[in-house]
């Protein structure tokens, strides 16, 4: 199975709607691509709407219904905009899945740089990034969510955090930070959904470990295609011994979004290969 390939289905989503957030990315793209795959019809959400219409296109070729939203995660105006244009639409949203999110190579410690001469302008740009990058998203599109669960259906949240926010990893001090906010975030988000909703809207998180993408491409790969030392590193500790496809993101997801995880919120699941389970030795 390539990166390129969604997972086969695992959950029947045919009579949801969905809203993918950072879509055009390499691991958001998988995510869409999957849920449309179960049957979800998918608002693609992105800032570059040439990579967007290229998903929203690949989707529909493989018979999923999909639809192109130009939004930052950051401006509540265009995710108030691309809400109503799916409400518009489809008439309702069941699923938010947050994916947007990644580092700022300001924010990335070199191994010469002082350590405490990291830029705060950069730590804060990460931090807004993944942190307000997720709770933004929450907040506009989590209402129609909790109607749909109101209604006598379910509905859930699903954020994408990190193994760095679990497991301290050298030079990114500000992405663990970003994403250990991602993941308190999704458990209060829980706790507040299950007490007011009975259970009908739910919220956890995906740890994904290490998968290649473009942000870390040049940190973890050569461009002849070897491992950097970095990359050679991160798999010797990775106890599968390779970087995750983003395909096998997908069956976690489905099983988030699906009703068979009915009694499961508040959780953060890593998806990393026994990253997280491994001491080293």
């Amino acid at each position: 199975m390539t990166s390129l390939e969604p997972a086969r289905p695992s959950a029947d989503l045919s009579a949801r709607v969905a809203v993918v957030t950072g879509a055009s990315g390499v691991l958001g793209g998988a995510m869409a691509a999957g849920l449309a795959a179960a049957g979800a019809r998918v608002g693609v959400l992105a800032r570059n709407r040439s990579r967007i219409d290229r998903q929203v296109a690949a989707i529909v070729d493989r018979g999923g219904d999909a639809h192109a939203l130009v939004a930052d995660v950051l401006d509540r105006g265009q995710l108030e905009d691309a809400r109503d244009e799916v409400l518009g639409r489809w008439g309702r949203i069941d699923l938010l899945v947050n994916a947007a999110g990644g580092n700022v190579a300001a924010a990335v410690l070199q191994p010469e740089d002082d350590l405490f001469s990291l830029s705060v302008d950069a730590f804060r740009a990460v931090v807004e990034l993944n942190a307000f990058g997720t709770l933004l998203p929450c907040q506009v599109f989590g209402p129609a969510l909790a109607r749909s669960a109101a209604g006598g259906g379910t509905a859930a949240i699903v954020n994408v955090s990190s193994m760095t926010a679990q497991r301290a990893v050298t030079r990114v001090g500000g992405y663990g930070a970003a994403k250990a906010a991602v993941d308190a975030l999704t458990r209060w988000l829980a706790l507040e959904a299950a007490t007011r909703y009975g259970g009908r809207l739910r919220v956890n998180a995906i740890a994904p470990g290490f998968f290649v993408g473009e942000q870390n491409r040049r940190l973890l790969v050569e461009e002849d295609g070897t491992l950097t030392a970095r990359g050679r590193a991160i798999v010797d500790r990775t106890p599968m011994g390779r970087f995750g496809e983003p395909s096998e993101l997908i069956g976690t997801l489905l099983w988030l979004c699906g009703d068979g995880s009915s009694f499961v919120t508040g959780a953060v699941i890593p998806v990393d290969g026994g990253f997280s389970a491994s001491g080293g030795l």
